[in-house]
């Protein structure tokens, strides 16, 4: 927030925070650069805002300012607009990939997790949205000097798993995803599809399920063997899914390591009278005052259930980072057991227990509706990839001949602009329906437009001859105020995406900026022009805003198209 505008205000008699908090960024700019209502005033001073906001622009120290009116009860702020986008331009070249940071995350830790995907299917259009939120969430905290810790928990254990590997022993024969010449948990997962329709047609495979799992836990090595086989085919898949998202992780922790865990953290809660014993020997805790019911942690024949492990490795996290802050990025489907796990922690009294945060999104769906994967109806995350890539090379061979690699290149990052930004363009919070044909147009609001504007403001930058760091300004147009304008706001945008772990403000602010570069492209020459020094350090500016917030969406950049 301009701290300017604040000033002015400051003999209003109200506080600088209730001052920022009120003032706001007009949407027209013939509105100014900041507006203040004047209502929260109307009952201390007893007069209408309307005569409030004409007094309060009489009193006003204009100084600095290029304009200040009442308009209605609002107050209008005109900043000087040439000596702001000197100091805008100058600063963004100064600062350069590290304009828009501050400093508010320094000496925090904050364990991150996200992915955590089964191991007995690939991942899927579903783990395309969280990775694609829990990387941007991670980029924009480290931007601004957070210490991130990002993590994912494998969960390679359980009956879901046994039913993949109990197809694979019926039906594989020894197969091997060479031999079927098929990405490795893509291999996984059919099984995975075919367990399914097997035990719809026969029960009984339900039954060969659970012996499976009673035997892995009984450590029958054959067993084994084959869990080890299988969940190295489904790792080998996933890590070249990260790399070609460019996700990476700092640790990743693993289910069939610490499920028992927790059952001991649950015994000394029982102990302690936190949890009690139900009349068929499960351990219980009563959440009923807290709109939650009851919640079993230990079953009746002693085995524990998936949030029990969650108790330990909430505690092994904190025992391992001292985090300032824990946050899960997981689908909206599960918000309650997260306020189970956090209340459980509370009533266990970890004093990291209110450092926890469930950041919940909402699901992904097609146009033709929801997946499944047990139908073999989900997405795959690879084959989307591709689909979208093939869609992004029918459009550059009609735009340039291009050498086949270049096209594979240009494709690949095309396919991840337009996927990334179309599941962060909207409140995270909210269902979406993903539309491929949509997402990959070159016009409109997509990651492929974004794309486009930067390559549009290199192409001017590549016909320049001679580099001009300095510039002077004589008059300043309506498109090329509205452009520092933008440009300006990036800083306050970083900060309030970071606060609310919300990328849908940066993404939204992208496509705000790249319509209003094209504007200022359309209506201004660049090269030649009596302006050219001042609509070069525009058009650099652009480029490097621009790439800084794709870098916050964590899309990869491209200097042609």
């Amino acid at each position: 927030m301009n701290s300017k505008v604040i000033s002015a205000l400051k003999f209003s008699g109200l506080d600088e925070k209730t001052i920022e908090s009120i003032i706001e960024r007009p949407k027209e700019i013939t509105h100014g650069d900041y507006s203040f209502p004047c209502f929260i005033l109307s009952k201390p001073m007893k007069k209408n805002p309307v005569e409030i906001a004409k007094e309060l622009v009489s009193k006003i120290n204009k100084e600095g300012f290029e304009k200040i009116e009442a308009v209605g009860p609002y107050i209008n702020f005109f900043l000087d607009t040439k000596r702001i986008a000197i100091e805008t331009l100058k600063k963004i070249q100064k600062e350069k990939g590290k304009y828009g940071s501050n400093s508010s995350g320094k000496g925090k830790t904050i364990v991150l997790e996200f992915g955590s995907p089964n191991t007995n299917k690939p991942l899927h259009l579903g783990h395309v949205r969280n990775l694609s939120i829990g990387d941007s969430v991670s980029r924009t905290l480290s931007f601004n000097k957070n210490k991130v810790i990002k993590v994912s928990i494998n969960n390679d254990r359980g009956v879901h798993i046994c039913k993949s590997m109990v197809a694979y022993q019926e039906f594989g024969k020894g197969n091997t995803p060479e031999k079927e010449k098929k990405k490795s948990d893509h291999f996984i997962g059919d099984y995975y599809v075919m367990f399914s329709k097997k035990a719809e047609e026969n029960k009984a495979y339900e039954e060969k399920a659970l012996e499976c799992l009673r035997k892995w836990e009984a450590n029958d090595l054959k067993t084994i063997a084959l869990w080890k086989k299988m969940n190295k085919w489904a790792f080998e898949g996933f890590n070249e899914t990260y790399k070609k998202l460019g996700i990476k992780f700092d640790k990743e922790y693993y289910e069939s390591k610490i499920y028992k865990k927790g059952k001991g953290i649950v015994l000394q809660g029982f102990k302690q009278g936190i949890f009690t014993k139900r009349f068929d020997g499960a351990v219980v805790i009563d959440l009923q005052k807290e709109g939650l019911g009851e919640k079993v942690l230990i079953r009746p024949d002693g085995t524990s259930i998936y949030i029990t492990q969650e108790l330990y490795l909430a505690k092994l996290r904190d025992e391992e980072y001292k985090m300032d802050m824990g946050i899960y990025v997981v689908a909206n489907e599960q918000e309650y057991h997260f306020k189970v796990l956090f209340e459980i922690l509370r009533r266990l009294q970890f004093k990291f227990a209110d450092k926890l945060h469930h950041l919940s999104y909402g699901m992904v769906e097609l146009p033709e509706g929801r997946m499944k994967s047990r139908e073999g109806t989900v997405v795959d995350a690879d084959d989307l990839i591709e689909q979208i890539q093939n869609m992004a090379k029918d459009e550059l061979m009609k735009r340039d001949d291009l050498p086949k690699g270049e096209v594979e290149k240009r494709s690949l990052v095309i396919a991840l602009a337009a996927l990334k930004y179309t599941m962060l363009k909207q409140d995270i919070r909210k269902n979406i329906i993903f539309n491929p044909k949509e997402a990959i147009h070159f016009e409109g609001d997509t990651g492929p437009y974004l794309l486009y504007s930067l390559a549009r403001a290199n192409s001017i930058i590549k016909k320049v001859v001679k580099k001009k760091n300095e510039f002077s300004i004589s008059s300043i147009s309506e498109s090329e105020r509205k452009l520092v304008t933008e440009l300006g706001k990036f800083p306050e945008i970083v900060e309030n995406s970071c606060k609310e772990l919300s990328p849908n403000l940066i993404a939204h602010y992208a496509y705000n900026l790249a319509q209003t570069f094209n504007e200022f492209y359309h209506s201004s020459q660049v090269i030649g022009s009596e302006e050219e020094g001042f609509r070069l350090a525009l058009v650099r500016s652009f480029v490097q805003v621009m790439e800084n917030a794709l870098d916050l969406l964590g899309i990869p950049v491209l200097k042609e198209m």
